[in-house]
């Protein structure tokens, strides 16, 4: 593998943005009189907003009109914008910069794929965005994660094949859409929920400083 490129999750990998998302659908949850814990909230780990609100819907079993639907995804975001709209440099996950450091030093190329729509602000936010070759979130892909789409238009971004990129995940709908789309996956969280990595980290600071040269190795 000459050449290699990678592609970052955001929430759980870059800055910890499920907090917030849980706030703002625990908000729509109690508005629903739908009771939405912390264990819940991992379901919608990785999926798109829709298929979070099913998700939700399903748990209070509860059945909603289409408009009504698009009524509540629309202040969910607009809650959740409320709480990202706060976020600085200080959110953003140990290891990430020394990380993004070494594959600049490197030459290596990055992107974001994310399921989230508001990645871009996110990033600026957080002080990120001018960093990153590309960015493929939620408003650049017809179907969520696991279906592997954000991952290969990532690979298209880096202009690599599917099977030179790298990508980080703490979601086992994110590891899944990567082995799917026959790119290294690197499951970064409990290395027993994401035992389908090909490689495990409980965060970005374990990463070793061989890691990418040994994987240009092979």
């Amino acid at each position: 593998m000459n050449t290699i490129g990678v592609i970052f999750d955001l929430d759980g990998v870059i800055v910890d943005t499920a907090k917030y998302h849980f706030l703002a659908w625990k908000n729509l949850a109690d508005d629903l009189h739908i009771e939405f814990t912390e264990t819940h909230n991992e379901l919608l780990k990785g999926v798109s907003r829709v298929r979070s609100l099913e998700i939700l819907l399903n748990i209070g079993n509860v059945t909603l009109s289409d408009d009504k639907k698009q009524a509540v995804l629309i202040s969910k975001n607009e809650d959740y914008l409320g709480y990202i709209k706060k976020m600085n440099a200080d959110e953003i996950l140990p290891g990430v910069k020394d990380l993004l450091n070494k594959l600049d030093s490197r030459g290596i190329k990055y992107v974001l794929g994310s399921a989230s729509k508001n990645a871009p602000l996110i990033l600026k936010q957080v002080g990120l965005l001018e960093r990153f070759e590309g960015i493929v979130d939620g408003n650049s892909v017809s179907k969520a994660k696991p279906d592997p789409e954000v991952f290969l238009i990532g690979a298209k971004k880096l202009n690599l094949k599917p099977e030179s990129c790298i990508v980080f995940e703490d979601a086992i709908a994110g590891i899944e859409a990567a082995n799917k789309a026959n790119m290294i996956s690197v499951g970064i969280g409990d290395e027993d929920t994401l035992n389908e990595a090909d490689f495990n980290f409980s965060n970005l600071t374990e990463i070793p400083n061989n890691f990418f040269e040994e994987l240009i190795k092979e």
